[in-house]
């Protein structure tokens, strides 16, 4: 499922906070591709590229243990993965990095649709702490699952499930275009608690299966789950914060009230 468009939302400002975090991911994958070659694309790249994800990515087993990683054994070679910044540092670098040009466009393709509105609700720098925040809460979560990893966990989807969780909580009635890419290719379109709650709920199924296996699943459930309820829980204080009901006040006539309604004058 990738969203492509949402229902038009007047917005005050350009979202200048979201392009910048869509653009440093996107240069953050231009030298990967410098690193690894266009193999990166199809998540490919060798050795180089690995040695990448091992400095900058996070690595739950290097927070447990509290013993940073320095030398990967690749075969008959033993290279210096040494990172540069404390292990807490990389829940933010990780952040930026994607592992194939789908991983990084699925992500930028979930935060241009969402973000924009969600950085035009809260304000710039608002939105930028809420993003990182939820991204720490996020790397956290699947920390808690799977604490002894020694796999680097990269990508922007645990900030980006924040920012969906956000936006089902103040805009769930707004509608969603989405294109699903299951055996055949088609459009959907339906109201943000529909579209995000069935997410949500397959993120949880596959979590719940993925259990015990972390090592071996390439995607991380847990970081889209812990992202999606801080995103929720952030957003539902920031509402309180402003005076706003947390979940908004049904219209006193339904959709199909209106279309009877109306209907009934052409009559």
């Amino acid at each position: 499922m990738i969203p492509y468009a949402d229902a038009s939302i007047q917005h005050r400002t350009f979202p200048y906070v979201n392009v910048a975090l869509i653009g440093i991911s996107v240069l953050v994958f231009l030298y990967e591709i410098t690193i690894g070659g266009l193999g990166v694309l199809t998540g490919g790249g060798g050795l180089d590229l690995d040695i990448f994800f091992f400095k900058w990515g996070f690595i739950a087993d290097e927070l447990s243990s509290g013993e940073p990683f320095q030398i990967l054994n690749a075969g008959f070679q033993r290279v210096n993965i040494e990172t540069p910044v404390p292990t807490e540092a990389t829940i933010f670098t990780s952040m930026f990095i994607h592992g194939g040009f789908m991983h990084l466009a699925g992500n930028m393709a979930f935060l241009w649709v969402f973000g924009n509105n969600i950085e035009d609700r809260f304000g710039h720098v608002k939105y930028l702490i809420f993003f990182l925040l939820t991204g720490v809460a996020a790397t956290l979560s699947q920390w808690v699952i799977g604490s002894d990893s020694q796999v680097p966990l990269i990508g922007a989807s645990g900030a980006v499930s924040g920012v969906l969780g956000a936006y089902l909580v103040i805009y769930p009635s707004n509608k969603i275009k989405a294109l699903i890419i299951f055996y055949l290719i088609t459009v959907v379109e339906m109201r943000a608690m529909w579209l995000l709650g069935a997410w949500f709920v397959w993120q949880l199924i596959q979590g719940g299966r993925s259990l015990g296996l972390a090592d071996s699943v390439n995607v991380a459930f847990f970081a889209h789950i812990g992202g999606f309820v801080a995103g929720m829980v952030l957003a539902a204080l920031y509402k309180l914060a402003v005076g706003e009901p947390v979940i908004p006040r049904r219209s006193r006539s339904e959709p199909w009230d209106n279309w009877y309604q109306a209907g009934r004058d052409r009559d």
